[in-house]
């Protein structure tokens, strides 16, 4: 188990992402989707948030100054593969952590619901 700090880690995360108008690293749009990976830097097990979205798929998403409902769904097969090329092409050091770990690290696309609306 990793002495890391998460909530302080999270602080981080949310006080980059409002500081920089929802700009951070960690996820990309893809079409109307956005896929984030659960990599946790290549810890043994999945964030907490991981097992939150496969319980409640249902989520909001904000980027940016957009808030919108979404609903998540873990990516496989070739999407999966596709999106962790892609992520490690613009992000070397993130192609590390699969080596760091046994586990496959997992991607989840957040997929905007057709009750969601685009501002105008």
């Amino acid at each position: 188990m990793s002495d890391r700090d998460w909530s302080e880690q999270n602080r981080l995360v949310i006080g980059e992402f409002r500081a920089n108008a929802g700009k951070v690293g960690g996820y990309f749009a893809d079409g109307d989707r956005y896929v984030v990976f659960a990599s946790v830097v290549g810890e043994p097990t999945n964030p907490a948030w991981y097992y939150n979205l496969l319980a409640n798929p249902d989520v909001t998403v904000e980027v940016g100054t957009e808030v919108f409902p979404a609903t998540a769904a873990v990516a496989t097969g070739d999407d999966r593969d596709r999106f962790c090329d892609r992520h490690a092409a613009q992000h070397p050091q993130w192609a590390t952590y699969q080596t760091r770990t046994t586990r496959r690290i997992s991607v989840i696309m957040l997929v905007r619901r057709a009750d969601a609306h685009s501002p105008t």
